[in-house]
């Protein structure tokens, strides 16, 4: 019988490095995709995912078993996120410009895949709010289960999936209409 993530959780904050251990194991690559999807890029997400790992032991005292364990995470990868992009904000205002060319140039360098390159341009793109809706909707969480996460509606969800999908169309039209 396989053990509950919650009852993982539990044992995990209690200091059962087994436990831990299997929670990293069953959430690693869920955590990488979900951060990836998030940032755009796969080094800043292989950061981000590390120092969620680091950190996640202290951050499961917080653990209340409130909502489902990966909906918890899933809270805890967007958060980081959102931290990361404060300090990536205040780090670009302080380099003036010159930091944020070369991330571009590096990112589209490392990307082979036309689809994918295409698909995280476009994910840049949408405000905040729509992109962590979208990356959220895209790993296969229900509308339900994103708003949670977010803290809001799935109304909200609802409208800001047909938003992303009007804002990928117009840029995919727009594309097209320049080659």
């Amino acid at each position: 019988m396989k053990t509950s993530d919650g009852t993982l959780a539990r044992a995990a904050a209690a200091g059962d490095a087994e436990a831990f251990s299997a929670l990293l194991h069953r959430h690693y690559d869920g955590v990488f995709r979900l951060a990836f999807r998030l940032t755009g890029s796969r080094a800043e997400a292989e950061d981000l995912t590390q120092d969620i790992c680091a950190a996640l032991p202290a951050k499961l005292q917080r653990f209340s078993g409130k909502s489902r364990f990966s909906t918890w995470l899933y809270r805890v990868v967007v958060n980081a996120t959102h931290d990361r992009r404060r300090a990536h904000a205040s780090y670009k205002r302080a380099t003036d410009g010159w930091g944020d060319w070369e991330m571009h140039r590096r990112a589209a360098d490392a990307e082979t895949d036309s689809q994918l390159d295409w698909l995280t341009r476009a994910m840049r793109s949408l405000p905040d709010d729509l992109r962590d809706t979208l990356a959220l909707v895209l790993d296969d969480m229900t509308q339900r289960e994103a708003a949670e996460v977010l803290g809001v509606s799935e109304g909200t969800v609802s409208w800001r999936v047909s938003e992303a999908k009007k804002h990928m169309r117009a840029l995919h039209a727009a594309e097209e209409a320049t080659q």
